[in-house]
This record gives structure tokens, C-alpha cells and sequence, in this order.
């Protein structure tokens, strides 16, 4: 381990180049000039690193929480460090207590245990916000590639009745509660402990740019934050295998519970780096949202999942914007670039578009006609660290 300033690095080291040995030659020279170009696009994007980082920085948050201003300045521009060189992090101390964790994990083991038949009862597609069980083969973050697990996902609960829920936000409402004792009250009650962990994560951001706590809290209202419990089960037949492929996450960041390693991460070089499981604590990474809002300085870094044999459960958090919100680089970025490198979109409308592109069950609304993509969406993978290896590489063609 070793220790920079105040933040804490676990050493990882490099785990292959992008390309085997069995790339040929013309692949290889092609990626060296994409390598290059990526380190360029970084520094025209505020940011003098390469990025090419070895290590997933470390934060403890307990004075951002609890702290003076002194305090939760200092651990602000820690957690600002890490999101510019790295995009990812892991925070410990940050007052989500073991009950609370385990509570949640209980609750996912219970219902992953039940037959597949009670499970599909939940199924996602039945629902009109985005809601319920996925099971296995349903999305493709990869879509050469199908994920080898199971899901089950919920958001912010609000009711039928609220003025913001219907077709115009179609991923707000209810959830669709099973009927297992304690699972709503032990899913909400981690829900809610991590979504005010990360509010206070977002003051942070804005804060270590220097701009007013609020700069991006203010459009953090009624969001469409989702919970994932997914649960990776048994496969002795597993050597190594991805389990989720290779993604940047649509929202602004992501607070991960993890119970085991298998985590990896894309650097500037285009390398892959374990995220070490370190007990008790959460992972952030930045997502798309604030790549954009802050012109590149934050990068959504792109991640994927190894599949293990082990059975395990993953907990995500993906802390939205609301909906109708706007997102475009800042002015003071802008100025500070000479252009803005985003074009302007809609948050809620990214995500669904996102969304849209890894669901089998949206890509069959959609050739049917039910749904539509919103005007002007973006691509899967096109923005963070494989958006920039895509430009790199076609200009290295």
C-alpha cells in the first residue's frame, strides 16, 4: 500500500495489455496510436494526467459527514483528486451502518432463493417505470455479449397520484413490492441511508471545482436514482468469464456495495485494473452526467464484472439528476476549454435512451412501436473512457 497526502492507494498492477498476443501487428500499431490520442484528448479536457492510473484511490468520508467546513473542504478536494485522475474511488467510514448493509443483502438472498416462476411474477417488462426482476440473458451492456446474472431493481418511491409520474417521466413511480416480509423495508432502508450519502457526495463535486455546494444539487428533486440487487449465481463451469460487460454508467455517479472482488476498470491506456474488495466499503464512479457537466475534467470511466465461480450479490446505487434536466458543459469549463466538447441533452432522456439499448424487452417495445429513442440519443459506450478509445482509434485509422 501506498499512502499519497491524505488519500490512501492500494497498489494494482497492470493485468495485460489491450491487446494478446494474438493480435496482429497492424491491430497493435492502431491501438498504440489510440493510446497516444487518448492522452492527449485527456489533457485538452482541463486535465494534465494521462489517467493511465494503477491504483483505485481510498477516502474517508467521516468529516465530509460530520465535519466543520475546514473539514469537509479538505475531504472534498480528495474525492475532486480522485475523480479527475481516476473516476473512481472507494469511501470508507461513510455512516451506513452493518445492520443496514446486512439487512439489505438478506433481503436479496431471500428473493433470489424463490423459483424462477415467483421471480417472473416481477418481471421488468410488465412493468411502466423500469421496475422489477431481470433475469439472466435480459440485458447486454455488450450487446455481443449477454450478462450472466440476475437483477432486481427499484427507485425512488412515488406514488401514482404524484404530478411528476406518467408517460412524460416514464421511469419515476412505484415499485413493484414483493410479498416477502421485511424485503420493502429493508430495501427503502438502505435506499435511503446511501441516496443521503450520496447528496452529500454531490456537494463534494461541486465544491472541489470550486463552484457553490448547490450547482448541482439543485437538480436533484425527485431523480430517477436506481437500486440494483443483483446476484451472480453458482457456475462451476466458470473459468473467467464476464459476468457485466464493459459500460459507463448513464447517471452522475454510482455508489457500489460489492461482497466480493471481480470488479475492473479502464484506465486512460485503455488497460484494465482490479478494483480491490475492501470490506465494509462502497465504491464511486463517476458517470456520464458529470463527465458532461464538467466538459471531461470528471471522467465516466468504463468498468466491467469478471465472472467467478463463487455465488455472490453486487448493490449499486446510480445517483440521477432529475429527469428534464439539461445537462451541458458549464460555463466556467467552456471558458476554461475554449469549447464545450458535449452537446447538450436531456438526463432523463439519456438514461432512457441508454436504458433502451441494453433491455431486450425495450428493443422489443421498440421494433414494435410502443416506444421511441428520444431525438438526438447517443449510442451505448459512447461516452467515458471507451467513447475516447473509439475516437482515438478511428483517429488513428
Amino acid at each position: 500500500k501506498q499512502v499519497l497526502t491524505s488519500l490512501h492507494w492500494y497498489l494494482v498492477y497492470d493485468d495485460g495489455l489491450i491487446c494478446n498476443t494474438t493480435c496482429n501487428i497492424a491491430h497493435k500499431i492502431v491501438f498504440a496510436h489510440a493510446r497516444r490520442r487518448v492522452r492527449q484528448m485527456s489533457k485538452t479536457k482541463g486535465n494534465t494526467e494521462s489517467r493511465g492510473f494503477q491504483s483505485i484511490p481510498v477516502v474517508d468520508i467521516s468529516q465530509l459527514l460530520n465535519g466543520d467546513a475546514n473539514q469537509r473542504q479538505a475531504v472534498a478536494e480528495q474525492i475532486g483528486q480522485a475523480a479527475r485522475e481516476v473516476g473512481f474511488f472507494q469511501i470508507i467510514n461513510h455512516g451506513i451502518i452493518a445492520s443496514t448493509r446486512d439487512g439489505l443483502k438478506q433481503a436479496a438472498k431471500e428473493f433470489f432463493d424463490r423459483p424462477v416462476d415467483y421471480k417472473m411474477q416481477h418481471f421488468i417488462g410488465l412493468s411502466s417505470n423500469h421496475r422489477g426482476y431481470v433475469p439472466q440473458g435480459e440485458e447486454a451492456p455488450d450487446p455481443k455479449k449477454k450478462d450472466l446474472k440476475e437483477a432486481f431493481d427499484v427507485a425512488m418511491e412515488l406514488p401514482e397520484s404524484d404530478p411528476d409520474v406518467g408517460p412524460h417521466n416514464p421511469l419515476l413511480g412505484p415499485n413493484p413490492w414483493p410479498g416477502i416480509s421485511g424485503f420493502r423495508e429493508r430495501v427503502e432502508a438502505y435506499y435511503d441511508a446511501t441516496y443521503h450519502v450520496g447528496r452529500s457526495l454531490m456537494a463534494a463535486f461541486a465544491v472541489a471545482l470550486d463552484l457553490p455546494e448547490d450547482r448541482f444539487l439543485r437538480y436533484v428533486t425527485k431523480p430517477p436514482s436506481q437500486l440494483r440487487l443483483i446476484h451472480y449465481p453458482y457456475d462451476p463451469t466458470v473459468v473467467d468469464a464476464e459476468g457485466i460487460g464493459a459500460h459507463t454508467d448513464y447517471e452522475c455517479f454510482t455508489l457500489l456495495l460489492p461482497t466480493t472482488p471481480g470488479l475492473e476498470v479502464m484506465n486512460g491506456d485503455g488497460d484494465w485494473i482490479p478494483v480491490p474488495f475492501i470490506e465494509d466499503a462502497l465504491v464511486v464512479n463517476i458517470g456520464d452526467m458529470l463527465e458532461i457537466w464538467t466538459n471531461g475534467t470528471y471522467v465516466a470511466t468504463s468498468h466491467r464484472v469478471r465472472k467467478i465461480p463463487e455465488e455472490r450479490y453486487s448493490f449499486p446505487l446510480f445517483f440521477a439528476c432529475d429527469y428534464h434536466t439539461e445537462v451541458k458543459p458549464l460555463p466556467e469549463f467552456v471558458a476554461r476549454d475554449g469549447q464545450a466538447h458535449y452537446q447538450p441533452l436531456k438526463a432523463g432522456e439519456h438514461l432512457f435512451a441508454q436504458t433502451v439499448h441494453t433491455f431486450q424487452y425495450l428493443q422489443k417495445r421498440l421494433e414494435r412501436g410502443e416506444i421511441s429513442l428520444p431525438k438526438g440519443s447517443l449510442d451505448a459506450g459512447s461516452l467515458g473512457q471507451h467513447g475516447r478509445q473509439k475516437t482515438a482509434g478511428r483517429a488513428a485509422m
